[in-house]
């Protein structure tokens, strides 16, 4: 099981500077990939502030949106988030040399609730926490 963080799932449907390492990706995995709840927000926030700041359109956030939205229908998993989850994201985001945001915090402790075994994120500061917390990383 590999969890997906929402850096992953905007580099796949959005040009990022890692979109062709994560379409390769996507494409040769067939293991089952899961996400918590929380992704749906988060790429939603990640479209609106692309399109706010110019650097996409109406037209490639809405076509974004219903790439994402078939993705969660077909083949990414999400998770419901618990109040043991925001309890055991907060204990992360206490830890101030992990350096997490509440967000990637959040996206750690569904992975560990999930006993996913390997996470796929683009951000380095979850990545390397990811590492600490023994999971293996995709990127």
């Amino acid at each position: 099981m590999v969890y997906v963080d929402t850096s992953v799932l905007v580099a796949l449907y959005l040009p990022e500077v890692r979109s062709a390492d994560v379409e390769r990706w996507y494409s040769a995995s067939d293991d089952e990939l899961v996400s918590s709840t929380w992704c749906v927000t988060e790429f939603a926030s990640a479209l609106s502030i692309k399109q706010r700041t110019g650097q996409i359109n109406a037209d490639a956030a809405q076509k974004a949106w219903q790439q994402f939205e078939r993705l969660c229908a077909n083949d990414l998993q999400l998770l419901p988030i618990d109040h043991p989850t925001f309890h055991r994201a907060a204990v992360l985001a206490l830890d101030t040399a992990s350096s997490l945001r509440s967000g990637d915090a959040l996206h750690l402790a569904s992975a560990l609730d999930a006993k996913a075994k390997s996470m796929a994120t683009l951000d380095d500061v979850l990545a390397r926490n990811a590492k600490r917390m023994n999971l293996q990383l995709v990127f």
